[in-house]
């Protein structure tokens, strides 16, 4: 059977950036002008199509990564806009992971900013190829210039203008082609064609510069170029294109565009550089799966004739049609009805019906092949980040790390109704999002919700409200500390009960090591002999694990130690796994409490954009924070300050530095590391722990 669509004129991309960028707004563009939306919708007015949930058009910023498809010049371009604020990185990486192509937008007149530098990391990770698109070049202020000056030094990356903007400002009315030695002028008008016109005199010094610099830089990755080059010839545009397009494709540049998306400036040209630019499935690497049975390294290739395979990279609770399920579809066919393999969970699933989604709207489909982003119904035990595959030929993809929630709540439901409620909500809300985590405390009988920040848990309460029904009564914002050791001990864990008839008997010797910031866990087997028989070993790891989520100084995880079990005794009768997973309890705890151990609290990146007038309170403010300034630098009329500060002197700080600043100052935080917490505050938290357990 024929294919839906050829797969090289397929384009997998996600729009990303800082918040207020205008990700939103290059997207609602993009959908006008392919013909896939009749109007254009505002993120300013609550009309934007990709943010569809109410809290997003309450608050005018995108907080889901909402899919679409649209089709330009004969080509079909599936679209991720991702949120920009950093408390929802977990769905850009989720984004990141499973698209071919990203489209970075900047402000033009605050350049790279602290998110921008984020996004650019995952993209990193995950070997996007990019082009960037610097908006807002009809603001006062917009520098493009400095911007690619930004592209370069912050993001280390090797930006390649192909256009240059024609005006700035009020002034700001098209852009000028580099490749095709022409300029475009746009009235503004999303209805009117752009206008070609000539290049104006005054800008010829400078296109010919930019142009004999773009051409210098793809002649070090093209033979073609560097002998046009060095002979003198004329390059032609053609050619150009098809160097840029490798060098792009290969990461070893970027191609920069600009223009206005609000005012309807340049988007045609970015929608044509998408398609020019871009990769399709086929021109990213094979995809790498582990085999399930033989253990070994298989890649499957992007072709409908290869064995089924797909990730799960977002689950969604539809108020309409239920559990929806995003996939992206890297080998094969998949159809509706047909049986798959969750090879993460090892367990059988059926495909339910087949979506592909315009933001919050369904276009049914009976099967989705090769290079898809499509949505499913019908799949219980799926979750984000599981592979689903051919029952007879299982591999498994590599899947999706996420970051570890920062701040925590107290909730509790107003009446015994809605904690049926509550219980319900909470469990759909984390199956949706990784980054939510709940827990709950014993000491304290309390239900505790983690999130990546302040305004991450107000969506999910409000979520619960609005669209679960559920009334409940929320703590203040706690940090999320840790608990690790400085120094290398031994430790025994002994469990003996003696009841009538078989009774319980697991012993273990474990020594126990801190590992480096952010290393995580491990566990090693060094027993010999068999002095403890296999079964028992992996339930006094699974004793470990789990004494490691409630530590010894204030109940927090303990994080970053590496534990080996050398040495124990069993008993024929009485041991089971139940007395080995007591005693690895037992040792784990009592190991810590020798080990010297420590609190461990988030750092968070702080950047803060003022007038200079209020540079010295901002400072002084942040210095009684306990913050620590790395840099400070002008931006046109603005100076940015860069700063280390601990999560627990972040709350309410939006509010102090409005008041500080007659509210023209922003600021955008986001998580850096973990680090120790000073003796005296250890002390203090140590000290409200046992209140909360005693009192």
């Amino acid at each position: 059977m024929p294919r839906s669509f050829p797969l090289e004129k397929i384009r997998n991309i996600g729009i990303i950036a800082h918040i207020d960028a205008g990700k939103t707004t290059v997207t609602e563009r993009i959908l006008y002008y392919t013909g896939r939306t009749y109007k254009i919708g505002e993120v300013d007015n609550g009309t934007a199509v990709m943010d569809w949930m109410e809290q997003e058009r309450q608050r005018g910023i995108t907080i889901t990564a909402a899919a679409t498809t649209c089709y330009w010049q004969e080509h079909r371009i599936n679209i991720i806009d991702t949120p920009g604020h950093v408390d929802f990185t977990a769905e850009v990486e989720r984004s990141l992971r499973v698209l071919d192509g990203g489209v970075v937008v900047f402000d033009g007149v605050a350049g790279v900013e602290a998110q921008s530098e984020t996004v650019w990391r995952q993209a990193d990770r995950y070997r996007v190829p990019r082009i960037c698109f610097i908006n807002k070049m009809d603001r006062v202020g917009a520098n493009f210039k400095r911007t690619i000056s930004m592209i370069e030094k912050r993001l280390k990356a090797r930006p390649l203008p192909i256009q240059l903007p024609l005006g700035s400002g009020e002034s700001f009315e098209g852009v000028i082609d580099l490749i095709e030695n022409k300029a475009w002028r746009f009235d503004g008008n999303p209805d009117s064609e752009p206008e070609e016109i000539s290049i104006p005199d005054s800008e010829r010094k400078r296109c010919g510069e930019y142009r004999h610099a773009l051409i210098e830089k793809l002649a070090e990755h093209d033979d073609h170029i560097l002998e046009a080059y060095l002979e003198g010839h004329e390059v032609s545009p053609e050619a150009m294109r098809q160097a840029l397009r490798k060098v792009a494709l290969a990461n070893k540049g970027v191609p920069v565009l600009c223009g206005s998306a609000l005012r309807n400036k340049g988007v045609q040209l970015l929608l044509d550089d998408i398609v020019g630019y871009l990769p399709s499935p086929l021109d990213v690497p094979p995809v790498s799966t582990i085999d399930t049975h033989s253990g070994e390294a298989v890649t499957r290739l992007a072709s409908d004739e290869e064995p089924f395979s797909a990730l799960a990279f977002k689950v969604v609770t539809d108020p309409f049609v239920g559990r929806l399920v995003y996939l992206r579809v890297y080998s094969g066919i998949m159809k509706t009805g047909s049986p798959v393999l969750n090879s993460t969970t090892g367990k059988r699933e059926r495909i339910g019906r087949l979506l592909l989604m315009h933001a919050n709207r369904r276009e049914e489909v009976d099967e989705a092949d090769t290079g898809t982003i499509v949505a499913t119904l019908g799949l219980k035990s799926t979750f984000t980040g599981d592979t689903l595959c051919d029952v007879d030929r299982p591999v498994l993809l590599e899947s999706i790390r996420f970051p570890e929630p920062v701040v925590s709540i107290s909730i509790e439901p107003k009446t015994r109704a809605d904690q049926d409620k509550l219980t319900g909500a909470l469990r759909k809300l984390t199956e949706e999002d990784p980054t939510f985590k709940v827990t709950y405390n014993e000491e304290t009988g309390q239900t505790i919700i983690s999130g990546m920040g302040e305004l991450h848990l107000e969506v999910i309460i409000s979520r619960m409200i609005s669209e679960f029904g559920v009334s409940a009564k929320v703590g203040k914002p706690r940090v999320a500390y840790k608990e690790t050791i400085t120094i290398p001990v031994q430790s025994e864990g002994r469990f003996v009960r003696q009841t009538g008839g078989h009774g319980q008997y697991g012993h273990v010797w474990l020594e126990i090591e801190p590992r480096e910031r952010g290393s995580g866990f491990q566990f090693h087997d060094a027993t010999k002999g068999g002095v403890i028989p296999r079964q028992y070993i992996s339930a006094a790891e699974a004793g470990v694990k789990e004494a490691m989520e409630t530590g010894v100084l204030a109940g927090y995880p303990v994080v970053d130690i590496k534990t080996t079990i050398y040495d124990g005794s069993y008993h024929e009768v009485d041991s089971s796994e139940l007395a080995f997973k007591m005693a690895g309890s037992l040792a784990l705890s009592k190991g810590v409490k020798k080990a010297k151990p420590i609190l461990l609290e988030p750092i968070m990146k702080l950047e803060v954009v003022a007038p200079e007038q209020f540079l010295g309170d901002i400072i002084g403010d942040l210095n009684a924070k306990r913050g620590h300034i790395e840099h400070i630098e002008a931006q046109g009329d603005m100076y940015v300050i860069r700063c280390l500060i601990p999560l627990a002197e972040t709350f309410g700080y939006a509010t102090r530095l409005r008041s500080l600043t007659q509210g023209r100052a922003t600021h955008s935080l986001e998580f850096y590391k973990y680090r120790e917490l000073p003796a005296e505050l250890t002390e203090e938290i140590t000290e409200q722990a046992a209140g909360r357990e005693y009192g």
